[in-house]
């Protein structure tokens, strides 16, 4: 299962990493975030050691989804290297995910 990261650890777990990272902004009422969740759980696991993967609830956590101009969830950002790399809205296959991350 994705780890949690927060308004106060993002810069730690996502800006810092020197491995790639997927974080999912995701809010537990939302229908279409419920869906992902399992997928973006076997992201996790099939990536290994190769990337890190997030999950941040926006209501608990809305300054980091203000900064990244995140209007709709699910909103899944890829960084690298601390710099935004890629932007995925809705709902997604696997692969996809996997492909954004570069470790399929």
């Amino acid at each position: 299962m994705a780890n949690e990261t927060t308004d106060l650890s993002f810069k730690t777990d996502v800006l810092e990493s020197q491995i790639p990272v997927l974080v999912d902004f995701w809010a537990p009422w939302c229908g279409p975030c419920r869906i992902a969740g399992p997928i973006i759980d076997r992201v996790e696991e099939k990536a290994g050691p190769k990337a890190k993967v997030y999950k941040l609830n926006v209501d608990d956590n809305p300054h980091t989804a203000v900064q990244y101009g995140v209007t709709g969830i699910p909103t899944i950002l890829v960084f690298r290297n601390g710099i935004l790399e890629k932007t995925l809205v809705g709902v997604q296959q696997e692969f996809v995910y996997l492909s954004a991350l570069g470790v399929n």
